[in-house]
């Protein structure tokens, strides 16, 4: 008997999940005293543990760095989708310390997705991940490991953003969670692109996580705290910051006009001086920031991009953008795609699907399964006026969704502290529930967490398990561009062999009618021309013949990305010269 050697999945995670779940919610109705002693005697253990608020708060953050720990298992995640090539693109730019790089002169051949080539040649997104990134870059030489630090802190700010919401025990299980369920295995740590939505979560814990302390106390270091979220917000995402700070504003105004435990007018604004300095700041360097890449200080990443190259606006009222000129079909299928999206969501009966596709969307990534059974304590949750105000913030993401065109869970991290809150205030509802006098709810919470455990051991070993890991999110509005666990390994494969040759070589890239836009090959760093590799765009025969003429001192390479397997020759194509080495070959 022959037993092939290439691993097959044979059961996806989440379906593990699924079915974990289901054996929870029996024992729990058939054996509503299952474990009961052990369990206990976990919570004891706990419970001690949690009323130390600094000790649970660092305990959260370290646990979260033990995604160091598992590379073996999952390694550093590689650049694949035109995201990933523009927060890089912005880190090398920081880390060789300019704001944004000139347009290089045969930038026509250098076009990409998400890049901007004029007025300056720079990322289209907010500058606070590709800061986070540069010092990776710059520190470890590995733009990735800041993402790293960045999900402990954002991990650690969780469980104290919860600690001034939710009995310490509580705020200390949601620590757990949040590292269980994002912090080490989903799509946040383990794409470039998903990392942005780190540091926003992070912003937002100490945005929510500051607010009631600072009424309590109205002390400085809340106030400080309270400005650091918010300047954080401001240069990563800036819109659904707005929109968590909007409820935040209004609760602030109404305690300095009528709250309890506020200080006299005068300490009141003595001590918000450093906080509004510290915004202003922010403010100041991200209009500087803006003027520099885009020439206006009013002009944010993102409108001109968009203005260039995007027909699909941001709003469901807004009508669609004329479509400019396309130099190159790959583009040109990236965002005529996006079309078809738009025209089912703007139609009466193409929204409420669309939406809906959303929202389980969301519901998938932060509470899967195992998390998901709470819910059903939804209205105790909205009459609790403890987290009445956690609910105000939620209804204002809500309403957000339901009016933008596009929605991933990685847009939302803002509110990610917000929703977990009430997620863990909706955990404790269902624990005191009762069914004809048995502790079925609490039997469940204790069997749901210690399923999120299960399922982070067997991510660990998803691999020798033959588990299949659920990648999040894959354009889940385009069933033939969704990703595979290959993604960008053949770019990695050509881009190590022409770092391996002698001398500067030039990469022309030759799609075929078909390619995917998401998986993009031409991307280059912040110094073009001083560049190992220069990666172009094939064009007709005059642009091919200027872009030569323009780099006489480097080899270059035909690289066609749809052949099986993908190739390079060298340029123009001539077959006998087709690189003999294995990088190309797998």
């Amino acid at each position: 008997m022959i037993v092939s050697a290439t691993p097959q999945h044979l059961l996806s995670l989440l379906w593990l999940e699924c079915g974990l779940t289901a054996v929870a919610v029996l024992l729990s109705i058939f054996f509503p005293r299952f474990g009961a002693a052990g369990f206990a005697r976990v919570e004891q253990v706990f419970a001690q543990l949690a009323r130390r608020k600094g000790l649970a708060v660092v305990l959260v953050g370290v646990c979260t760095l033990l995604r160091l720990a598992v590379l073996p298992a999952f390694p550093a995640p590689r650049p694949f989708l035109p995201d990933d090539f523009s927060f890089l693109l912005a880190a090398d730019t920081f880390a060789g310390g300019h704001l944004t790089n000139p347009t290089p002169a045969m930038w026509r051949h250098f076009e990409s997705i998400h890049i901007t080539m004029q007025p300056t040649y720079t990322s289209m997104y907010f500058p606070g991940t590709g800061l986070i990134l540069a010092t990776g870059q710059v520190l470890f030489h590995n733009p990735w490991l800041a993402s790293v630090f960045v999900d402990a802190l954002m991990c650690a700010a969780l469980c104290w953003m919860m600690q001034a919401w939710l009995p310490p025990g509580w705020a200390l299980l949601g620590g757990f969670l949040a590292v269980l369920r994002i912090g080490l295995f989903s799509y946040w740590i383990n794409t470039f692109y998903g990392a942005s939505a780190l540091p926003a979560a992070l912003g937002g814990a100490l945005v929510v996580g500051a607010l009631p302390r600072l009424k309590r106390t109205a002390r400085l270091r809340y106030g400080m705290l309270l400005s650091v979220g918010i300047a954080i917000l401001a240069v990563t995402r800036p819109y659904e910051g707005l929109l968590l700070c909007l409820p935040v504003a209004v609760a602030l105004i109404h305690w300095a006009w009528r709250g309890e435990n506020r200080p006299r007018p005068t300490v009141l604004l003595r001590r918000a001086a450093l906080p509004a300095a510290l915004l202003l700041a922010t403010l100041c360097w991200l209009g500087y920031y803006n003027y520099r890449s885009f020439g206006s200080p009013t002009t944010l990443p993102y409108t001109v991009d968009r203005a260039q190259y995007g027909i699909v606006p941001y709003f469901i009222w807004q009508p669609l953008r004329p479509e400019p000129h396309y130099r190159y079909d790959v583009i040109a299928h990236y965002y005529e795609h996006e079309v078809g999206y738009y025209q089912k969501v703007h139609s009466i009966r193409g929204y409420f699907p669309a939406t809906l596709d959303k929202a389980v969307g969301v519901l998938v990534f932060y509470a899967g399964f195992a998390l998901l059974l709470p819910l059903i304590m939804a209205r105790r949750v909205l009459l609790d006026r403890r987290v009445r105000f956690l609910v105000l913030c939620v209804a204002v993401f809500v309403a957000s969704m339901l009016v933008e065109i596009f929605t991933f869970p990685h847009y939302l991290s803002p509110f990610m502290p917000a929703l977990y809150a009430l997620g863990l205030q909706a955990m404790r509802h269902l624990r005191a529930w009762k069914l004809k006098g048995a502790p079925v709810g609490k039997t469940f919470v204790r069997l749901s967490v210690a399923n999120c455990i299960l399922l982070g051991v067997a991510s660990v070993f998803a691999a020798p398990l033959h588990l299949k890991i659920p990648e999040w999110p894959r354009v889940r509005w385009n069933s033939a561009w969704q990703s595979t666990e290959d993604e960008g390994i053949a770019r990695a494969r050509v881009a190590a062999a022409l770092e391996q040759l002698p001398g500067p070589q030039l990469a022309i890239v030759r799609h075929s009618s078909n390619h995917s836009p998401l998986d993009e090959w031409v991307y280059n760093r912040a110094d073009i021309n001083a560049s190992k590799v220069v990666w172009a765009r094939e064009g007709d025969a005059a642009a091919n013949s200027e872009l030569l003429q323009y780099y006489p001192a480097r080899q270059a390479w035909l690289v066609e990305p749809d052949a099986v397997p993908a190739t390079m020759i060298l340029y123009p194509a001539q077959p006998s010269a087709t690189l003999p080495l294995d990088a190309t070959s797998h």
